[in-house]
């Protein structure tokens, strides 16, 4: 597992998350999810912090979750949440190009996560190095 690329997803994640629950317009606007002069609806703005929220608080579980665990825990909610997306923005949005747009972003993210869970993190080295085998660690 990459600790590091997990805590970056998590830390841009979070960010990302807190900015749009503030400005409901950054996932407003290129989603198409506004009116014909660019203005977001007032519902759109409510319905966009929730999972604006559900953002902030995943990435910041993947930032500051011990490794471990908890981390894989973490990501793995961000990537359901991520290739959650993907599906449902990618089936709903307005407009083909937005739709795939959406999808490519939603799966680009998930990917992140899932690239820093398969991936071999830093080990100790030497003979007492570990490394893992599945869910198993091995020690040489």
């Amino acid at each position: 597992m990459k600790v590091g690329l997990l805590r970056a997803v998590g830390v841009a994640t979070a960010v990302y998350g807190v900015a749009v629950a503030a400005l409901p317009d950054l996932l407003a606007r290129p989603s198409g999810l506004v009116d014909g002069q660019g203005r977001t609806a007032p519902a759109t703005r409510t319905s966009l912090r929730p999972l604006a929220w559900r953002d902030a608080a995943s990435g910041l579980a993947m930032a500051l979750a011990p490794d471990g665990p908890a981390l894989r825990t973490a990501a793995y909610v961000r990537i359901a949440a991520d290739f959650g997306d993907a599906v449902l923005l990618g089936a709903t949005l307005p407009g083909r190009d937005r739709r795939v747009k959406a999808v490519a972003v939603s799966v680009g993210w998930g990917a992140l996560s899932v690239a820093g869970l398969l991936a071999r993190g830093r080990r100790g080295s030497g003979i007492m190095g570990a490394m893992e085998a599945g869910p198993l660690r091995v020690r040489r």
